[in-house]
């Protein structure tokens, strides 16, 4: 496989991860689980107030996204409207930003403290999308993270960044954590929690991005980052609770959270003391499934075995149709390509 198919590889299946599509309105299913929030240890629904009520006495509150989803950064707001409704002042750590993004967050939310004219808002935030490298992404997904930054420079409430910067996750993604420098390896903070069992269940995982293809060097690329990004995570995540003057909130993608694990365990075994919950925003499958399929817990030697989430909300989906497809597509014409080379 030449370096360029390989290099192909890896950002088409990001683009798989992260696109933002768009749902086809004729085949919109119609699902009575949409709208309801299932605690999972009970497998009973239980409304919002009781949800608030619950997950108001925890340290570190997951609000994890399928991250092109309106309706997830909706329902996101509206937990935190209500926590701060009900006296909470909630710190908000966000995966889409580094550690290093935190000092323009924190700029930002400053920014409040003072009433500004329309114009003088939109040059304040295209300065700061352009700050964060957020001015080349979509529109539609700058909103996402832009509407929750302006409740908290409204609320006046902490911010930060808890993931590595953009560049060394490129870096060991395509060198390998033992392929950087020494330098860059002490920015990299490790939990040292993995074991081969956790490998092999992650290794699928991203042969299952790559719908079905496995490429051993670009999988064992691909762990080194997620591992990195998850411990670096989990240390920016201690760190907020270290300073926090109410619950931390995570805004996360579901992946680094599923069956308390990337993340959630990691913070764990940085600090025992901190009493975490999720709230999974999920997305009803493609085809009709019962409560229990979405509530099966991960079967994976040495891991205790638990539900995807201390609470599931299910939503309607943002697409259904299936991303390999194109991927398929993409794939012949860079097969073509590269015998023309």
């Amino acid at each position: 496989m030449n370096r360029l198919f390989f290099i192909f590889l890896i950002f088409f299946a990001l683009s798989i991860f992260q696109a933002c599509a768009t749902t086809n309105k004729s085949i919109i299913r119609k699902d009575p689980l949409i709208g309801k929030i299932i605690n999972t240890k009970s497998s009973q629904p239980v409304n919002f107030e009781s949800l608030i009520r619950d997950i108001s006495s925890y340290d570190v509150i997951y609000l994890s996204e399928k991250h092109d989803n309106p309706d997830h950064h909706h329902l996101q707001q509206r937990v935190i409207h209500r926590l701060i409704d009900n006296g909470l002042k909630p710190s908000i750590g966000f995966e889409f930003f580094s550690m290093d993004n935190t000092p323009d967050l924190l700029n930002f939310i400053d920014s409040g403290k003072v009433t500004h004219s329309k114009k003088i808002e939109e040059i304040i935030e295209a300065d700061l999308r352009k700050k964060l490298r957020w001015d080349t992404q979509s529109d539609q997904m700058w909103r996402y993270y832009y509407d929750l930054l302006n409740i908290a420079k409204k609320e006046k409430l902490q911010v930060a960044g808890i993931d590595l910067p953009n560049t060394l996750k490129k870096r060991i993604t395509r060198k390998g954590i033992n392929g950087i420098s020494p330098i860059e390896k002490e920015q990299v903070f490790s939990t040292k929690l993995s074991d081969e069992i956790y490998k092999n269940y992650m290794f699928s995982i991203f042969k299952n991005v790559h719908c079905g293809m496995g490429h051993g060097k670009m999988q064992s690329r691909l762990y080194d980052t997620w591992v990195a990004r998850n411990d670096e995570m989990a240390l920016s995540i201690t760190r907020l609770y270290e300073h926090r003057k109410g619950p931390v909130i995570v805004i996360i993608g579901g992946g680094h959270t599923e069956y308390a694990l990337g993340v959630i365990d990691r913070v764990a075994a940085v600090d025992k003391t901190i009493k975490q919950v999720n709230i999974a925003f999920r997305e009803i499958s493609v085809k009709p499934s019962n409560l229990s399929e979405y509530l099966m817990p991960l079967d994976l030697t040495g891991f205790e075995k638990v539900p995807p989430a201390d609470f599931l909300w299910f939503t309607q989906r943002v697409s259904y149709s299936d991303p390999c497809e194109e991927f398929k597509k993409s794939l012949q014409k860079m097969k073509r390509f590269s015998k023309q080379e």
